[in-house]
């Protein structure tokens, strides 16, 4: 109990400090942002927008690391952990894409540019969600729990050079990119205490609602798997 309502304060701060908190050229309050050149207020969308694409990273992490589990032990259950960090990534993935999309929007003119960031996320978008067609179309647990677990270790070979590679190395719009010399990436943000504070609350807090939300999805697919034997 003590953890979701430490969850909800940390989630509740950071949803309006984020939205809330005014940004200005000089900050001398506590609760003033700086401004961050080339993003001005749109830079709030960090707080929201970099918490999901760092989930999902975290989500395909353990999607992999379960089935290297499930390789080793043939534990179901560890199939199971992996399908929910999977389908959970997904979920993040598209969140990260819908809210890049915004700011894209605002920014850039239109929702879709082909940035080689939008695109990174686009193909990754692709390779795991095939991996949820993949074991839709195979019926035997143990096969399907083999297929997958061999997957998403090959999948996720692929995701630190779509994630921090491919985009910052290519010339693209969105900050961080090869000729990317106003913002640069978010480490280099030139943010003042307080906006690091409510961004690493956020990503704290982000990451504790993953943790959260992976928990009951599990328990989920092990109760769901459980009931369909028993009415075969």
């Amino acid at each position: 109990m003590a953890r979701k309502v430490l969850l909800f304060v940390l989630m509740a701060y950071v949803i309006v400090s984020g939205i809330a908190y005014p940004i200005v050229p000089h900050p001398k309050a506590w609760y003033e942002f700086p401004i961050i050149p080339g993003l001005e207020e749109r830079a709030k969308i960090i707080f929201f927008h970099v918490p999901t694409a760092w989930l999902s990273v975290i989500a395909f992490l353990m999607t992999m690391f379960y089935g290297v589990k499930y390789l080793r032990k043939k534990n179901m259950d560890d199939d199971a952990k992996s399908l929910a960090a999977l389908q959970l990534g997904l979920v993040f993935t598209i969140l990260a894409t819908i809210t890049g999309s915004i700011w894209a929007k605002f920014n850039w003119g239109t929702f879709w540019n082909w940035d080689p960031r939008e695109t990174s996320i686009f193909i990754l978008l692709l390779i795991y969600g095939s991996l949820i067609a993949l074991r839709s179309a195979v019926e035997n647990d143990d096969k399907r729990a083999r297929l997958s677990a061999v997957y998403s270790i090959i999948a996720f070979l692929t995701v630190p050079f779509f994630i921090f590679i491919m985009p910052r190395i290519m010339v693209g719009l969105h900050p961080g990119s090869a000729n990317d010399d106003n913002a640069g990436p978010v480490v280099d943000f030139k943010m003042n205490i307080n906006m690091q504070m409510v961004f690493y609350l956020s990503l704290i807090s982000f990451t504790l609602l993953y943790y959260w939300m992976w928990q009951l999805r599990y328990k989920a697919i092990i109760i769901k798997d459980k009931l369909s034997k028993r009415l075969i």
